[in-house]
């Protein structure tokens, strides 16, 4: 147990930091002298941890300071920086919860700083001349958020929905005309043209009451089995329009629920209300980059877990949407619309074809349509960091599309990633309708100080445009699904994605002193399932695909190597440890094969066997891919690994992947995920669901699946030889105790049975949807003046930043495919050759780099005149839309 002294509930770190280095001031100035001692640097956690140890060499005093109150305000520290004589803190108590101070480490005199004068510190060490700039762009999302009502507790963060519920009862139990809002938001309840629920007979509270009591009366004589269309008419005479339910009793009920929010609207009778309103009836899901198809696509360039989440979930929705459309007594069907890009250059996939019906779907699409360039429609693949040139022109013509395919306007749209949100939002913004986004990966956390040394990394990941799309996207969204806390708040030691996007500094573009606040009441908390038609439990015999057993043994135990994988395993009698992701450095397999290769006893015990990427770096087009595999030859050299490892290409057959697991549980073997960081953790799911004990990071969502050393085990990314020895211990005692694997593989099952389904994912996200259009239409002139907010800096900043981004400069013109207007009912493709992967977008036909068609890179700020007449005009500029606003919402 951490026996720091915390703060108490009043004190600040700035009133109780002085009494507290006064305690040791000997020792606080030595070591504060150190710290100040090598100049201007940027310190993490564990860089004081060390200052600490030596600057206090007796271990009984240090002990004794890092248990009072020092102690706690270095561990609550995140970073510090140090611009001499001055070391200032960022301090993080709680989730959420950020002080800033400074020390000076002449007299340890200590003053508190506001969120812009800590960025400046920061600043100072990379950039002085603009940190003292005092004309730099400030980003400040909180000076237009201020009316909007925000969670006040780090525990209660990601549960939107239940916070807004109990916000809108005192709301609407404020008086008699409190509730008229939601009538208003009843009466627009239509589908093409037909009005649903209510007609505007209904167009007072008092008649609605009236006319729900009457209705109550009828229906109560009725037989409960009686349907819908027997008493459908006697029902509009009252004011009633179809969509309260199939039959008397679902009916009665659903009336019943209305008539008791109009009179108690408690927070869960108003969850329960919008569960059953017909409010989301088509659905567009935005997913721009990568391969997006359903066959011969995974392991491609930026495809991977997001196109399996995808299509998962839409099949989900569709079940969902069916199932509550027969009990609205509808007989509409519902469409979902997966837009993503066509690729002309698609390789033998499907990426080419403009519309796809979805496998095991009746009224899901995907999609395509191609991104432009001043030469016409971009042939090849374009990596997922260069794709900002094309967002724009994509949204006009995917909306065009859109709306000739649904023949209506879409009720909900849900983003993916960055491209995707900031599409959505664009979208949702032109159209007016509700509008959801899913992170998948927030890259800022992926990359240390991305923000602050965002130049060195400009050329190769865009950052510029991608943290502004962020900021933009997940400001402007109605609602935020997340699959896991950390993923918005992190833990107690760190923070996550969505709160590093807090306050941040990227020197020479902007500071952004308020962006994500993951207090809003957007952020909902929904993970997703795994596939039980693919990903089922190894004892389940009757279901095994066993027509796949002979390519799987080929797969794992052929003594050759060839194009599919490298590398034997000698003793067929040890378990494997398996893992399968894409090869990237976040993904860390590499991490786990070097692990492998340290620790004999591990080898000694089990097997390894990897999925990932390509074995030639020639043959792929992502930058960190090549470098990755380059990595791994060199890691089975220097470890001689041949015998004990396995290296197995990407497999795109997810029917076969899902055996696959299976086949590993039957050796008694185990999965391992060893990312540095992982959002969620689809492959964490699918294990489990297979039934086999997972090891998996401690850094993001498999945390938060897994029940350490009860459903699973965690293990910690940064710390190799300590995870390698997690799992040999496992497997050491299972030659002890011969029901410890059952054990654990037992428990994973339960787990993922009890929390992670895709039909509980499902009706959550339509339940948002419907509850947050509401909402929105509650905060009209709030969204209205954030959104003129979100328009000025996308149009003053981003679109400049989107246009430094190199492009093609030569391809030929590509020959789009015609529509397709009536799909046929898809058919379960089979099985093709894995496709080559694409030229890299950057080169032409010869190999070299092509120059870009559009404005250079900026490498630097332009001169004097052209900075001051920029801020000049935006401050004009917002001077002119917050006057129009004050008299707009004056009258």
């Amino acid at each position: 147990m951490d026996s720091r002294q915390p703060l108490k509930r009043s004190d600040t770190i700035a009133d109780s930091m002085p009494d507290a280095l006064r305690q040791s001031t000997y020792h606080m100035k030595r070591c504060f002298s150190r710290l100040v001692a090598t100049g201007k640097r940027l310190l993490e956690r564990h860089h004081l941890m060390d200052e600490v140890d030596k600057s206090i060499e007796d271990k009984v005093e240090r002990s004794k300071i890092l248990e009072g109150l020092i102690g706690f305000i270095v561990i609550s520290t995140q970073e510090a920086a140090v611009v001499p004589p001055y070391v200032a803190f960022a301090v993080r108590p709680n989730p959420g919860f950020w002080e800033f101070v400074k020390v000076n480490s002449e007299n340890l005199h200590v003053d508190a700083l506001d969120v812009s004068e800590y960025l400046k510190f920061k600043e100072m060490i990379s950039d002085q001349n603009w940190a003292n700039d005092e004309n730099v762009l400030e980003i400040d999302f909180a000076a237009i958020n201020y009316s909007t009502p925000h969670l006040t507790l780090p525990s209660s963060i990601g549960n939107g929905v239940s916070y807004i519920s109990k916000f809108m009862f005192s709301k609407l139990c404020e008086n008699s005309e409190s509730a008229r809002p939601l009538l208003d938001y009843l009466l627009t309840l239509n589908h093409q043209g037909e009005d649903l629920l209510i007609n505007e007979n209904l167009n007072t509270i008092d008649k609605l009451k009236t006319a729900l009591f009457a209705a109550n009366n009828l229906i109560s004589a009725l037989p409960k089995e009686t349907q819908y269309k027997n008493f459908e008419q006697r029902l509009k005479e009252l004011g009633f329009e179809k969509g309260w339910g199939h039959n008397a009793e679902r009916v009665k009920d659903t009336m019943m629920t209305l008539s008791e929010v109009l009179q108690t609207p408690e927070p869960a009778k108003l969850e329960s209300l919008f569960s059953w309103l017909p409010t989301v009836l088509r659905i567009v899901i935005l997913s721009p980059h990568g391969y997006f198809g359903q066959s011969d696509v995974l392991g491609l360039p930026d495809t991977g877990g997001q196109v399996v989440y995808i299509l998962d979930q839409v099949r989900a929705l569709e079940e969902a949407l069916l199932l509550r459309l027969k009990l609205q007594g509808l007989t509409v069907k519902p469409q979902i619309l997966v837009v993503t890009r066509l690729i002309p250059d698609a390789r033998g996939t499907k990426c080419n074809q403009e519309l796809e019906p979805i496998i095991n779907t009746n009224h899901s699409h995907i999609l395509r349509v191609p991104f432009k360039t001043d030469n016409g429609v971009l042939n090849q693949w374009v990596s997922r960091f260069d794709i900002y040139p094309y967002l724009e022109t994509f949204v006009q013509d995917a909306v065009a599309k859109i709306l000739e395919h649904m023949e209506c306007k879409p009720d909900l749209i849900i983003g993916n990633y960055s491209d995707g949100n900031l599409v959505a939002s664009l979208m949702a913004c032109k159209l007016g309708i509700t509008q959801g986004t899913i992170a998948h990966a927030l890259e800022k956390t992926k990359y240390e100080d991305s923000d602050v040394k965002w130049k060195e990394l400009e050329a190769k990941y865009h950052f510029s445009c991608q943290f502004t799309a962020d900021l933009l996207a997940m400001n402007a969204t109605d609602f935020i699904i997340t699959s896991t806390y950390q993923e918005i708040a992190g833990s107690k030691e760190k923070p996550g994605q969505y709160e590093s996007h807090a306050a941040f500094t990227m020197p020479g573009l902007y500071r952004v002193v308020s962006g994500i606040n993951i207090f809003d009441p957007k952020f909902n908390i929904v993970a997703p399932g795994a596939d039980q038609s693919v990903y089922f439990p190894y004892t389940e015999k009757k279901g095994r695909l066993y027509s796949f057993h002979p390519a799987i043994e080929e797969l794992l135990y052929s003594q050759k190597d060839n194009d599919e994988h490298i590398g034997y395993l000698a003793d067929r009698t040890k378990p494997i440890i398996f893992s399968m992701a894409r090869l990237d450095t976040v993904k860390n397999i590499t991490g786990l094969t070097e692990w492998y290769g340290k620790n004999k006893r591990l080898r000694d015990l089990v097997n390894l066997v990897v999925v990932a990427g390509f074995f030639d770096p020639s043959k792929s087009n992502d930058r960190e891919e090549q470098e990755e595999i380059k990595k791994m030859h060199h890691l089975i050299e220097k470890y001689q690994l041949r015998g004990q490892f396995r290296w197995i290409a990407a497999q795109t057959d997810r029917h076969r992947n899902g055996e696959l697991y299976r086949c590993i549980a039957d050796t008694k073997g185990a999965f391992v995920q060893p990312a540095l960081y992982e959002a969620f953790g689809l492959t964490v799911i699918e294990a489990m669901n297979c039934g086999l004990p997972t090891f998996a990071t401690n850094k993001g969502g498999p945390a938060e699946i897994i029940v350490d050393e009860v459903s699973g085990f965690h293990i910690d990314p940064n710390n190799g030889d300590q995870s390698s020895n997690i799992i040999a211990d496992f497997f050491d005692k299972c030659k002890m105790d011969d029901q410890l694997w059952n054990r654990v593989s037992t428990s994973g099952l339960r787990r993922i049975h009890e929390c992670y389904t895709w039909e509980i994912y499902a009706n959550k996200l339509l339940n948002m949807g419907s509850f947050y259009g509401f909402w929105r239409q509650l905060n009209k002139e709030q969204n209205l003046a954030k959104q003129r907010y979100i328009q000025l800096l996308y149009n003053l900043q981003f679109r400049n930043l989107a246009r430094t981004v190199p492009v093609p400069s030569e391809q030929a013109p590509a020959r789009l495919p015609l529509p397709i207007t009536k799909p046929q009912q898809s058919k379960v493709p089979t099985a093709k050759p894995e496709p080559q992967p694409l030229a890299p977008a950057e080169e032409s036909k010869q190999g070299q780099p092509t120059p870009p068609t559009r404005a250079k890179i900026l490498q630097q700020k332009s001169s004097s005149l052209q900075t001051l007449c920029f801020i000049v005009g935006s401050l004009w500029l917002i001077y002119y839309v917050m006057r129009k606003l004050y008299y707009t919402f004056a009258w």
